[in-house]
């Protein structure tokens, strides 16, 4: 066995461990523990594709492997963080009725909950449709599921580390989070360009808008804190349409 090819996929291997625990950490809506862990296998799932460009062993075993740790860590974690959060008695004023319930064994759930789960299979399409698309080497096409699941987690950390009324009242307002997993859910699969922070060189010129967006995510999160993440991601999409509108204009 050739040990240096090894070394990407052990990281992505790390992604995956990180995201199963991450998965019971969040269906025990232990919150803090899931957040820490999916921001940990978003730093594997980086760092895995960083060193195989590096040691130059990039091949289609490390691939498949990427996308199905990413799967559990950008996928399941966010998909039942939702679930959770989408309870019929929040902030909406939703009342429950027991025909919007379902009970399987022990579990019992309202079908709007089920909502939260169009994350995790809005994931999987893209996912398996990044792995058959030559076009996305450079960029991305449609959100990347990490950034999705830094979303979604980041949601019911606001009312515990902040107190802004605003924010916290949004964070637990049915109506936006199905609202939010409808949009994250279209933007993974949507035909928009979006930049990747990979970094071929240094220069200010032709990375200007990476810098840009990596500036003002500092200063976010150094003023907002926890509710930077989102609005991050937010970020992230307004410049790269913008961006790429203005290309189209000059083209």
């Amino acid at each position: 066995m050739n040990i240096k090819k090894q070394i990407p996929n052990l990281l992505t291997l790390g992604n995956l461990l990180c995201g199963t625990i991450a998965t019971i950490a969040a269906v025990n809506s232990d919150y803090v523990a899931a957040a820490s862990l999916v921001v940990l296998g978003v730093i594997f799932d980086f760092f895995d594709g960083f060193v195989a460009r590096i040691l130059k062993v990039s091949g289609e075993l490390g691939k498949q492997l990427d996308s199905l740790a990413d799967m559990v860590t950008s996928g399941v974690v966010p998909g039942i963080v939702m679930f959770s959060l989408l309870s019929l008695d929040g902030n909406s004023g939703t009342n429950i009725h027991e025909s919007s319930m379902m009970i399987l064994g022990t579990l019992r759930f309202s079908l709007i909950q089920l909502v939260g789960l169009l994350l995790t299979l809005s994931a999987c399409y893209r996912l398996a449709s990044f792995n058959i698309d030559t076009r996305q080497s450079d960029s991305f096409i449609g959100l990347p599921t990490p950034a999705m699941s830094l979303f979604v987690i980041a949601l019911p950390l606001i009312p515990m580390y902040s107190d802004n009324q605003f924010f916290i009242a949004l964070a637990q307002n049915n109506y936006f989070l199905i609202g939010v997993t409808l949009v994250l859910s279209y933007l993974m699969n949507a035909e928009i360009l979006l930049f990747s922070l990979k970094f071929k060189t240094f220069g200010v010129k032709e990375n200007l808008l990476k810098y840009l967006f990596l500036v003002l995510s500092i200063v976010f999160l150094v003023t907002l804190k926890v509710i930077a993440i989102p609005l991050i991601i937010i970020l992230y999409v307004v410049l790269s349409i913008g961006s790429t509108l203005s290309n189209k204009k000059h083209s």
